[in-house]
């Protein structure tokens, strides 16, 4: 009996030990990333090892910048198209969650996910893509974990480096350069918008750049990024 109820509790208390350990791992990685800049990613290597699986010399097309070096069209352009709230919130967009989760019941299917670009950035850092509700869960706790250890110009300048933008193309500065030939701090406003716009399907547009969707969207985010306020 005393070891069933040993046991018992060891398999109670093994997965709490081994969850509360990923949570150190991560708050010690982000603690890391203060003052020092991300490698890679955990999506960034994902789509590398799809690519290699074609191809065996496949590499990334990735370049980090500082803040300073990005065009303040494209930080306005990508807070007026995925996150208008991201000066004011502390990580999750609650109404905007909402928002999405109406939507997608009324469509049947999953068009919206409200997610903030503190999320997007822990879920690229840290997560594979399965969508469940563990992930999703974890996805929060990391959101706080970036929110609480740094300031939002530092998250916004490594989403700004590590965001997928096409097909194996990462960061701002190794966009601008695929699909304008420009350096990140040369982006126009159009242009800018227009990257915005592709960020929910990076390798879909990066395939259909004459998308009528894409144009469309870009005029949108054009008018709206005069309203868009910078960390």
């Amino acid at each position: 009996m005393k070891f069933l109820r040993k046991l018992l509790l060891w398999l109670v208390l093994a997965p709490v030990a081994v969850i509360l350990a990923m949570q150190l791992y991560f708050a010690a990685q982000i603690w890391w990333w203060i003052d020092h800049n991300p490698g890679s990613t955990s999506f960034m290597d994902r789509q590398l090892s799809i690519l290699r699986e074609k191809d065996p010399n496949a590499r990334l097309q990735h370049k980090w910048v500082p803040y300073s070096r990005i065009s303040g069209h494209l930080k306005r352009a990508i807070i007026a198209a995925e996150d208008s709230n991201f000066s004011e919130h502390e990580g999750i967009d609650w109404d905007a969650m909402q928002k999405a989760y109406e939507k997608n019941l009324k469509k049947g299917k999953v068009v919206a996910g409200g997610s903030t670009i503190t999320q997007q950035l822990a879920k690229n850092l840290f997560l594979s893509g399965e969508r469940s509700y563990l992930r999703k869960g974890q996805e929060i706790v990391i959101t706080y974990m970036l929110e609480y250890m740094m300031d939002k110009e530092r998250i916004f300048e490594i989403y700004l480096n590590v965001v997928e933008w096409g097909v194996g193309v990462f960061g701002a500065e190794a966009a601008a350069q695929h699909y304008y030939g420009l350096s990140a701090a040369q982006l126009s406003p159009a242009q800018a918008a227009r990257l915005a716009v592709m960020l929910p399907r990076p390798r879909f547009y990066d395939k259909n750049r004459g998308s009528a969707y894409l144009g469309r969207r870009t005029e949108l985010i054009l008018r709206r990024m005069g309203a868009a306020e910078l960390p």
